[in-house]
């Protein structure tokens, strides 16, 4: 467990680095500036022909963010012209003017990180949670995720095509596809330290009724919801998992194994109405969709009603979505059942 927390620990400022990516030749990579004083991230934008959307997508957007781009310290991940067409196909607009200026300066935003991030330690961490500039409703900045296993992906959708274009103010990572809000289901499905948690959730889902807030976690105007995330091992480690301490040999509807009605009751003790940070966890009761639990915030550790103890992991909270919070637990909470 240990190995396995430290591998996905959060990072809860900046990305380290990124992973070194050698730069194109052809027309359409970022121009450098041949002046001893690098430009501006916006005047890279401009000088590059294949992020011509974007800098109109900048112009466009509310809060001026060519002029906030121009200033103050940032690192950029610039979704390429095809990147941005295929984004404004897949959610139905015309053209990038069809895109609500709000909604679209808070999609830009997903793509900019506070601070100066260069290629170097990142392959090394292999996978982590830092911060971006878009909101959700309560302006708490949204969590954006890494993966190096195959390059470097974020959220996992988006892969780095040119890394460490140097910025007078910062630097640019030019990226392949445009990094969507994330939801709650972004984070649970790209991370392989929840796989678990997505099978049984798939597998919840195949009861009767199906499970209520499986579509939801996926949908950005639900919500908010905090998700209790247990990890793999919380499920399958052979002594302390959930499946051994049941005697259970999986998830199915055979003998011995743990039902989609059962798992449905489990999975909703560990989903809570609100958006609940780690600073604003209560001491005493939380109802869950399931049912009630116990908090304790100093210690941060959550109580079934079998007086079985999740420990919150302190190092992988607060990963924000646009619809809700998700914090990593180390077990299994139970339910109320026989």
């Amino acid at each position: 467990m240990k190995n396995l927390l430290k591998h996905y620990k959060l990072l809860s400022l900046l990305f380290v680095g990124l992973m070194t990516i050698s730069c194109s030749d052809d027309d359409d990579s970022p121009a450098t500036n041949p002046d001893p004083e690098p430009s501006t991230i916006v005047d890279i934008a401009i000088a590059t022909p294949d992020l011509s959307i974007l800098v109109e997508a900048l112009q466009a957007a509310d809060g001026d963010l060519v002029s906030v781009l121009s200033e103050g310290e940032f690192t950029v991940l610039a979704p390429t012209n095809a990147a941005f067409e295929s984004f404004l196909s897949a959610n139905g607009f015309a053209s990038l003017d069809d895109v609500p200026t709000d909604v679209l300066s808070n999609i830009l935003l997903n793509h900019v990180i506070t601070g100066e991030v260069r290629s170097s330690a990142l392959a090394d961490l292999g996978a982590g949670y830092s911060s971006t500039n878009a909101t959700n409703a309560d302006g708490d900045n949204l969590s954006l995720y890494f993966n190096t296993t195959d390059g470097v992906m974020f959220n996992g959708v988006s892969s780095v095509a040119t890394a460490d274009v140097e910025a007078s103010n910062g630097v640019v990572h030019v990226v392949d596809a445009v990094i969507g809000l994330p939801t709650i289901a972004t984070f649970a499905t790209t991370n392989d330290a929840l796989s678990t948690l997505v099978a049984a959730l798939s597998h919840a889902d195949t009861g009767s009724p199906t499970v209520p807030w499986i579509d939801t976690v996926s949908d950005a105007s639900a919500g908010p919801f905090t998700v209790f995330a247990p990890l793999n091992d919380a499920f399958l480690d052979s002594e302390s998992g959930i499946l051994a301490e049941l005697d259970l040999t999986g998830f199915g509807e055979g003998e011995g194994e743990l039902n989609a009605a059962t798992t449905d009751a489990v999975l909703l003790m560990h989903v809570v109405s609100g958006n609940i940070q780690s600073s604003g966890l209560p001491n005493g009761t939380v109802s869950t969709l399931g049912g009630d639990i116990t908090a304790n915030n100093t210690d941060f550790t959550l109580t079934d009603s079998r007086d079985r103890v999740s420990n919150i992991i302190t190092s992988v909270v607060n990963i924000q979505a646009v619809n809700g919070v998700v914090h990593a637990i180390d077990k299994v909470i139970l339910p109320s059942l026989p």
